[in-house]
C-alpha cells in the first residue's frame, strides 16, 4: 500500500513539474513567479491558478475599457498574494472598474440608468458625426469653464431619438463626479414613479438631494404622463430651487422646447397653459438650447 502510495506521490510530481516547466515558456508568467518570489516547489502546486492570472492580466493589457472586458468576471481580475509560503488569489478591480466605482461613489445615480450611461466618458464620444459637434464643443466648454463658475447654465439637449443626448451629457457628468461634484442623472418618468413610491419614508430626503445637489440631468422629459401633481409639486419646485440657487441643470428631450411648453400645458384633466409657461421660462433661464438631429445609435 505504501508502495502504490509513493507511486502516485512519485507521479503526481512528474506532473505538476510538467505543467509548470511548460508554464514557464510564457515569459509573463515567470516574471509573475519571480515577482511573487516563490520557490518553484511551491509554485508548482499552484500552476494552474498562477496561468489563470496571467491570462487574465494579458487580457487586462490591451483592454480599452468594461465594455470590452475578456475575464469571466467583468472589471475584475485574479490575482496572487503570498501568505507564509501560500499562495492566496484576490478578485482585484481593474483600473476601469477603480474609476467607476469611484464615479458612483462621488455621483448619486439615483434611479436606474444601462451600463453604458454609467461609463460614459467624453474621451469615447464619437466625434466623427458632424451633427453632434455643437453639443461636444459646449460640453467640453463647460468642462473647463465650471472648475472657474459653478453656477454657469446646464443645457436642454433635444433631438430624435435614440442620437445620443445622455450618453454626451453622462460622459461629462461623470468626468465631473472624478472631481468630487455631487451629480444626480435621472430618467424622468421613474424617477416621478420612484418619488411617488418614498411618500411617508424618503420623499423629503430624494426631493432635497435632486434640488441641492450640484449638477442634475433630468433626462428624457416629456416622455412622462404629465399630471398637475408632477408639474407643480414635483418638477416647478426644483427648477424654482436651482435657478435661485443657479445650480446647473441639464435636460434631454426628444421635444423641442415649444412642443415640450405644449405637453406640459395638458394633464389628463385639464389645459393649464400658464403653468406650462412658468415651468418653460424656469428651463429657459436654466439652460442653453442645442438641437441634435441624428442617426439612431439604438438600432
Amino acid at each position: 500500500m505504501n508502495d502504490i502510495s509513493s507511486f502516485n506521490n512519485k507521479n503526481l510530481y512528474k506532473d505538476l513539474k510538467k505543467s509548470y516547466i511548460d508554464a514557464c515558456k510564457d515569459p509573463m508568467f515567470v516574471k509573475l513567479v519571480t515577482k511573487l518570489k516563490l520557490k518553484e516547489e511551491v509554485a508548482m502546486k499552484y500552476t494552474s491558478k498562477l496561468e489563470r492570472c496571467v491570462s487574465e492580466l494579458k487580457n487586462c493589457k490591451d483592454c480599452k475599457g468594461l465594455a470590452c472586458c475578456k475575464n469571466p468576471s467583468c472589471g475584475y481580475l485574479l490575482y496572487p498574494r503570498v501568505d507564509d509560503e501560500r499562495v492566496q488569489f484576490d478578485a482585484v478591480a481593474c483600473k476601469y472598474l477603480q474609476e467607476q466605482l469611484k464615479i458612483e461613489e462621488n455621483s448619486s445615480v439615483m434611479y436606474y440608468q444601462p451600463h453604458s450611461i454609467k461609463t460614459a466618458s467624453m474621451k469615447d464620444i464619437d466625434k466623427n458625426d458632424k451633427k453632434r459637434l455643437d453639443a461636444i464643443k459646449w460640453i467640453v466648454k463647460f468642462y473647463k469653464d465650471y472648475d472657474k463658475d459653478n453656477h454657469i447654465k446646464g443645457l436642454y439637449l433635444h433631438g430624435s431619438f435614440g442620437s445620443g443626448k445622455t450618453y454626451i451629457l453622462a460622459a461629462l457628468f461623470n468626468e465631473l463626479a472624478k472631481k468630487n461634484k455631487k451629480c444626480i442623472i435621472c430618467y424622468y418618468p421613474e424617477m416621478l414613479r420612484k418619488l411617488k413610491e418614498s411618500f411617508g419614508s424618503t420623499f423629503e430626503y430624494d426631493m432635497n438631494e435632486l434640488k441641492t445637489c450640484d449638477l442634475l440631468l433630468i433626462d428624457d422629459i416629456g416622455a412622462e404622463s404629465v399630471t398637475s401633481w408632477s408639474r407643480d409639486e414635483i418638477l416647478s419646485t426644483i427648477l424654482q430651487y436651482r435657478m435661485d440657487e443657479k445650480l446647473p441643470t441639464f435636460f434631454t428631450s426628444n421635444l423641442n422646447i415649444s412642443e415640450l411648453e405644449a405637453h406640459l400645458s395638458e394633464t389628463k384633466d385639464s389645459i393649464d397653459k400658464v403653468k406650462a409657461r412658468r415651468i418653460i421660462e424656469r428651463i429657459k433661464q436654466l439652460t442653453d438650447d442645442i438641437e441634435i438631429i441624428s442617426v439612431n445609435r439604438r438600432q
